[in-house]
């Protein structure tokens, strides 16, 4: 009787990644190696790393470093570095991490368990890092493999997926490094989608989240198998699946907002009243330098023709801080942008250089300092409008599809809103992925409370 074999999976950065992960569990899946969360006992570790951040990959190497020890204790370990960072540092990492057996980029995670089967037969490091500008998602991924614990990922795996529809870009912001890590653009045909939803609508999916590096540019590239289906009615046919009570979709960028997307809003039902739309900066002068394509004055046209379509869309962003060149009129202008739009939620970072990125070379670089400073006075101005803003649903009701039980408090359940909105609320007797009407209580931060109606 073969010996049980089990992986290790560890996701560092973006919500890209949490997807690649949950194919590269598949993919091991497929070559009998059990899933653990114990990573002493892993046969297979994987570490799908971010370099978007300077700090998320610190943190891979900090991993790796104690991994030496627990390869040392265990030499048939099998240790991968996948994601942005293995793409990025490809035969390097080899050479400064020799623990490490193999290193494979964002088109290479379908080849994990070939490339595992060869590090353990040959005893050799594996480098897999090439980008080709054909490259096509494959067609069929296999379900996720069911995991033996019972926490919250395990609870809300059963109705909420993500699933991939395009991948790469071709905007080359200049502090980005995705064209470099993950290639140009390319789109997955729109029968595999579809075909893929319907599966795991069949499987008791209720919520499906559209993703990619640049969703709104879906169809415009590799044509000849697209069927030349835009996003728009890509949304349109995935809602008309059976079973899929909330759709969403990540991440856009603002210069391929389209009007035709913006009616999506007003005619789908089942679309999200939610729109993650990455600004990056209030400044003209400073989107400029970022080479984003838009002006604060075409940005602000946008989200005015959404707000005129559906009034109740929440609104959230990313900002980046400090970028060089940044004054103080820079930053005052991404203040005032913040209180415009009203945002519900921004994810926003200071400024950092990463390889392979134009603005590495700009000479005209922000203080960490004024920086750190500048990013304290944006967050503080952001949660101050979070609040202000969730407190405007207090008295009222919103459905709310329940995720699982809160970890903050004992006996309450948590989920989300139409507009990803979380909310904490006492109950009993509830399952993830129930739709149960709830009434806002209370407004904090970056939450609700409530009770059930």
């Amino acid at each position: 009787m073969n010996a049980i074999k089990k992986s290790y999976i560890e996701t560092f950065g973006c919500q890209m990644n949490e997807r690649d992960s949950e194919i590269m569990g598949q993919v091991l899946s497929n070559a009998d190696y059990i899933p653990t969360e114990d990573i002493k006992q892993a046969d297979v570790i994987v570490l799908n790393t971010c370099s978007i951040r300077d700090k998320a990959e610190q943190k891979v190497y900090s991993l790796l470093g104690t991994l030496k020890k627990l390869k040392a204790k265990k030499p048939a370990l099998i240790i991968s570095v996948a994601g942005c960072v293995a793409q990025q540092e490809g035969k390097r990492l080899l050479t400064r991490m020799p623990q490490v057996d193999i290193v494979l980029g964002p088109q290479q995670i379908y080849r994990l368990s070939e490339l595992v089967s060869k590090a353990v037969a040959m005893g050799k490091q594996q480098l897999a890092v090439n980008l080709s500008s054909s490259f096509e998602i494959p067609r069929h991924i296999p379900p996720s493999p069911v995991k033996s614990s019972e926490d919250e990922q395990t609870a809300t795996a059963s109705f909420k997926k993500v699933v991939t529809i395009m991948q790469g870009c071709n905007n080359f912001c200049t502090y980005c490094v995705v064209p470099y890590t993950r290639g140009r653009e390319t789109s997955r045909p729109h029968d595999d989608i579809i075909a893929e939803i319907t599966v795991l609508a069949n499987q008791g999916v209720k919520e499906v989240t559209l993703l990619g590096q640049n969703v709104n540019s879906y169809g415009r590239t590799n044509d000849s198998t697209l069927q030349h289906i835009t996003f728009p009615e890509l949304l349109r046919n995935v809602a008309k699946i059976k079973g899929i009570k909330r759709l969403r979709f990540s991440t856009s960028n603002p210069k391929d907002l389209s009007p035709e997307l913006i009616k999506c809003f007003a005619e789908i039902e089942n679309l999200c009243p939610h729109f993650h739309l990455p600004v990056q900066s209030g400044s003209n002068h400073i989107l400029k330098r970022m080479n984003r394509k838009y002006s604060i004055e075409e940005y602000l046209a946008k989200v005015k023709a959404l707000r005129h379509i559906r009034p109740d869309i929440v609104l959230t962003t990313d900002i980046i801080v400090g970028f060089p060149g940044e004054t103080d009129e820079d930053f005052q202008a991404t203040m005032d942008l913040l209180e415009t739009v009203r945002y519900q939620g921004a994810y926003s970072f200071k400024y950092s250089d990463r390889p392979q990125a134009k603005s590495v070379a700009f000479d005209d670089k922000v203080d960490e300092q004024i920086k750190s400073e500048r990013l304290h006075r944006l967050q503080e101005k952001q949660k101050s409008i979070n609040l202000q803003e969730n407190q405007k649903y207090e008295g009222s009701i919103q459905s709310v599809m329940i995720e699982g039980e809160s970890k903050n408090t004992d006996g309450q359940w948590k989920g989300r809103t139409m507009s990803n909105i979380i909310v904490n609320f006492d109950g009993s007797a509830l399952s993830p992925g129930q739709e149960v009407q709830v009434k806002i209580t209370e407004g904090l931060p970056h939450s609700l409370r409530g009770t059930l109606v």
